[in-house]
């Protein structure tokens, strides 16, 4: 299975649009985007290892992994220029993966998008959940507010997504921020109004790094306000806007 899914190829595209899931989720979270985003944005979600069609693969457990093998997986499709859309546990891949290519082969994304995510190099003080007993797991799972009540309540499925969920909640709670110089890319940040997980505060703090244009949107909304008809197509209008206009100022 491969890393990366276009499903609908732009011969107009001037940049190609990676998007990466939050913790639990899949490709399927974008699946809309690329009938309402234009032409000239070609969107690529991103299929991690352990869920929809790469199910039968490990998932990765540690995010500095995971980021490795996605700048060797990503060469080939950086015949456009890349920007980056993560929302939580996809905000980190996202921006480790901005400093990788940077490290790497001297990439700069044409902007980076983040949400729902606290800035990296501030502490975490977010209890531990991925070696939490079943029954706490699951109320963790609950309380996020980020999987499908069908899926809540059919507990063969649960059984299913469980090891993905501990994977990924590991991904995130054990991740080490490495100071780093500041992104030469645009950086815009979105964040839910409701969202008791991060703060706008939380997510200024972003600002330092990166030393090209940065911006803060809030949206109506709790954590998963990317999920919702009314906050989804704001977010769309912004992404659209800011690519337009990262664009012309590197043209």
């Amino acid at each position: 299975m491969q890393w990366f899914n276009i499903p609908k190829r732009s011969p107009h595209a001037r940049v190609r649009l990676f998007c990466f899931p939050y913790a639990g989720g899949g490709a399927p979270i974008y699946r809309n985007w690329p009938r309402l985003l234009p032409a000239e944005i070609e969107v690529c979600a991103v299929n991690l290892p352990g869920r929809g069609g790469r199910i039968k693969e490990a998932p990765f457990t540690d995010l500095h992994e995971m980021v490795s093998a996605i700048a060797e997986a990503i060469v080939p499709h950086l015949d456009l220029p890349p920007a980056f859309f993560g929302h939580s546990m996809g905000a980190m891949i996202s921006f480790e993966l901005a400093r990788k290519l940077r490290e790497m082969r001297n990439v700069r994304p044409a902007h980076l998008f983040v949400s729902g995510r606290r800035a990296p190099q501030l502490p975490n003080d977010d209890p531990i959940t991925h070696d939490l007993p079943e029954p706490q797991l699951l109320e963790e799972v609950r309380r996020l507010n980020g999987t499908p009540t069908e899926v809540l309540e059919h507990p063969e499925l649960m059984q299913l997504m469980l090891p993905l969920l501990r994977a990924d909640f590991s991904v995130v709670d054990t991740y080490e921020y490495r100071p780093g110089a500041p992104l030469g890319c645009p950086v815009t940040v979105f964040g839910g109004l409701q969202d008791v997980e991060v703060s706008r505060q939380h997510l200024e703090a972003w600002g330092e790094q990166t030393t090209a244009a940065f911006s803060v949107r809030m949206l109506p909304g709790d954590h998963f306000f990317l999920n919702s008809p009314s906050p989804q197509a704001l977010l769309l209008r912004i992404v659209s806007e800011e690519l337009q206009k990262s664009l012309r100022h590197t043209a």
